[in-house]
């Protein structure tokens, strides 16, 4: 049984692959911005969507009703766990030799004290998470980002980043478990756990959004390179930077004039401060 589990996995792989392939060539032949594939993006990102609105969607609601918060915390916590070795190998790919131990101890002390990496003992222990995957690592040995592409059922993407789905199956824990009628379920369940999660970014965008694919796309690219770039953003600080931002802070009064001239041929303006994150400079009244 679990020998026919993982040829249904081999092939899956395989069809994976061969995507990549043919997107490969399709990005050589065309030429362009980040986006040369737009015309097939939108129509895979308007599937996704609506996938998303029909079925997941309805689900994700559905499971944080019945779903305990803490549960769900400790859910995240446990999947997270899981796939963390695929951060470690990479960790040791990319030649970062002290922060992949740190990541080690981070992973034994999450599964033995965590409880199976349920609760996040190593943070507080100074072990931080961080964010490897193979497409940073290619991006570190010097392979091109490629053109964005939009996956069905998985989302933003790009052409460097694709061998990480296929990656991230061996070396999550969950593949070595031999069990589909363990591994199967537990796959569901993070799956929409995650899309649970992201429940108040995917809100924002639909309901602030001109343009959600554009939207996607930027909000997508801006994140990795702000990764590959060494930075580790956390998931909350994504969260947070897609929320309306709140109201401006009102403008200082001008300066007194040192002489001042009269009110019918001076005009003071005080120039506004933009909000950098969603709306342009406005002057104040």
């Amino acid at each position: 049984m679990a020998a026919d589990a993982r040829c249904r996995v081999r092939r899956a792989v395989a069809r994976v692959l061969a995507l990549a392939g043919l997107l490969l060539l399709a990005g050589c032949a065309t030429t362009g911005g980040p986006d040369p594939l737009a015309p097939m993006n939108r129509r895979f990102y308007a599937f996704n969507s609506a996938t998303d609105r029909l079925i997941m969607s309805p689900v994700a609601r559905m499971y944080k009703t019945v779903t305990p918060k803490p549960l769900r915390a400790s859910l995240t916590n446990f999947f997270h766990n899981v796939a963390y070795p695929d951060v470690i190998v990479n960790d040791f790919l990319q030649g970062r030799l002290g922060q992949g131990v740190d990541d080690i101890g981070r992973f034994v002390v999450n599964s033995t004290i965590g409880l199976f990496g349920l609760f996040d003992v190593a943070t507080p222990l100074g072990l931080k998470a961080h964010v490897e995957d193979a497409g940073l690592t290619l991006g570190r040995w010097g392979v091109g980002r490629g053109p964005y592409l939009v996956l069905p059922f998985v989302g933003p993407d790009t052409l460097r980043n694709t061998p990480s789905l296929v990656m991230g199956i061996f070396t999550n824990v969950l593949y070595y478990v031999g069990a589909p009628a363990l591994t199967v379920p537990l796959t569901v369940f993070d799956v929409i756990n995650a899309r649970a999660n992201a429940s108040a970014s995917l809100r924002y965008v639909r309901e602030n959004a001109v343009d959600k694919y554009v939207f996607t796309r930027d909000a997508y690219l801006q994140h990795r390179n702000y990764l590959q770039d060494g930075g580790h953003l956390p998931l909350k600080a994504v969260e947070q930077m897609m929320m309306p931002p709140g109201p401006a802070p009102a403008p200082a009064d001008p300066p007194p004039l040192a002489d001042p001239a009269p009110r019918s041929r001076v005009v003071m303006t005080v120039p506004g401060r933009p909000d950098v994150a969603i709306r342009p400079p406005v002057p104040a009244g």
